[in-house]
């Protein structure tokens, strides 16, 4: 049987340093390490854990976000965990 793979993000919550439990919308939870994917252009400001903390869910793109631009699409997270 094939796996699903999401198209969406339906919840997500920071649940200690730059880790995010992120539920997608073929319901699997994981818990990815967003590390990788800090540092560089727009996600540079966001090693800084004030801002990293300013995660948003937006649901209008189906993924997680920040006040500075900065998004990740839910297939890269969902293969990252």
């Amino acid at each position: 049987m094939k796996a699903i793979v999401p198209r969406e993000i339906i919840d997500a919550k920071i649940i200690k340093d730059f880790v995010v439990e992120i539920t997608f919308d073929n319901l699997q939870k994981r818990e990815v390490d967003l590390r990788p994917f800090l540092g560089k252009g727009v996600f540079k400001s966001l090693l800084k854990q004030r801002n990293f903390r300013r995660m948003k869910l937006d649901a209008e793109l189906g993924t997680i976000c920040w006040p500075s631009g900065a998004d990740i699409a839910p297939d890269r997270l969902y293969s990252a965990s």
